[in-house]
């Protein structure tokens, strides 16, 4: 049997040969494995007389953990080595990574916002849920209105607010013109609300989701030649000097007059017809926007504003359909938008 000393020797000759985190595992199962050499030690010690295994025994352990710990600092010393040897080259070409963009909805809603900021419209944003007051009662709409239909909105399995109704997935931006007259007080008004809305229509033109932008001015002696010269400000600087618009006399509850805006359709150049057929999308050579009107007296009554000092305009128009008429865009379906097809996406 070798003793203690003379198998540290022989072991720490060995360990300075090691150049490889391989061979270093191997020694260590030379020594400290099931089998190893210190093991072995530890099975002979019955020959060792009585009187001498105790201190025996108490020089293997020692010499166990020196092992151990040698060759600890062995391997962090060689994983050194082997990271110094891991040399990056400057000079060589970067990876080139696939660039993603924002959705086109997203770059509509950032044009529309700054068009609008150049006139002194401030954008706020109001709730997605919202009470029947502010969609229907805020905006003269009486209770058996067709717009309150569940095949019209959808409405929340929620329990109803005693002042303000049922909860609905709001349907329309224009529930933020009472919220922004009682925010405000007192005219003047001038507010851009760019929100999504929710109805259940399903086709070329609509979708259950979709997003508006909502329009409100409210001041004194405000008429329609100010809300006609916004809409062409706007038209002129979204679409281009060449686009024409139209306003149809129309009804909506909550602006007297009121009108829908129309623009000729970019798809069919204002023709009705692509390839001799009738346009898919606007079928007539124009397509609608939006609503627009002075707003109902009634409504500024609501938002606690006198209609006799008063006037107002406003109009909501979906950001999807204002950005399929944009020049260059060339879309014919809002229903591409949301099918999650990249290859749409990645052509903006």
């Amino acid at each position: 049997m070798k003793s203690a000393k003379e198998l540290l020797q022989h072991f720490q000759k060995q360990l300075a040969a090691i150049t490889s985190l391989n061979t270093l595992e191997e020694l260590k199962i030379e020594y400290l494995g099931r089998n190893g050499r210190i093991n072995q030690q530890l099975k002979n010690i019955t020959q060792i007389d009585p009187s001498e295994r105790r201190e025996f025994g108490q020089e293997l352990n020692t010499l166990k953990e020196q092992i151990t710990q040698e060759i600890e600092l062995k391997r962090k010393k060689l994983l050194q080595i082997e990271s110094t040897k891991q040399t990056i080259d400057t000079t060589l070409p970067a990876k080139s990574y696939p660039k993603g963009s924002l959705h086109l909805v997203t770059y509509a809603i950032e044009e529309i916002s700054h068009i609008f900021e150049k006139i002194g419209f401030i954008r706020m944003s109001y709730p997605e849920v919202e009470w029947e007051f502010f969609s229907f009662e805020a905006l003269n709409m009486p209770s058996d209105h067709p717009a309150r239909d569940d095949f019209e909105t959808f409405f929340m399995d929620y329990e109803p607010h005693k002042e303000h109704g049922k909860m609905v997935l709001t349907p329309h931006t224009s529930s933020g013109q009472n919220r922004e007259m009682r925010r405000l007080g007192k005219p003047p008004i001038r507010m851009i609300n760019i929100a999504k809305t929710y109805r259940p229509n399903w086709d070329a033109s609509h979708v259950p989701m979709f997003h508006q932008f909502e329009g409100l001015c409210v001041d004194k002696r405000i008429n329609i030649t100010h809300l006609k010269g916004t809409i062409d400000y706007f038209a002129k600087q979204f679409f281009g000097e060449e686009r024409e618009t139209r306003l149809r006399p129309f009804h909506f509850q909550f602006t007297e007059p009121s009108f829908e805006v129309d623009i000729t359709c970019d798809i069919c150049q204002g023709t009705g017809k692509v390839n001799g057929e009738k346009c898919r999308l606007c079928k007539q050579g124009w397509l609608e926007l939006g609503g627009t009107g002075m707003v109902h007296p009634n409504v500024l009554k609501a938002g606690g504003i006198d209609p006799d000092e008063y006037t107002g305009w406003a109009f909501g128009f979906g950001v999807e359909r204002v950005m399929m008429m944009k020049p260059g865009i060339g879309l014919n379906n809002m229903r591409l938008l949301y099918d999650g097809d990249i290859r749409v996406l990645e052509q903006f």
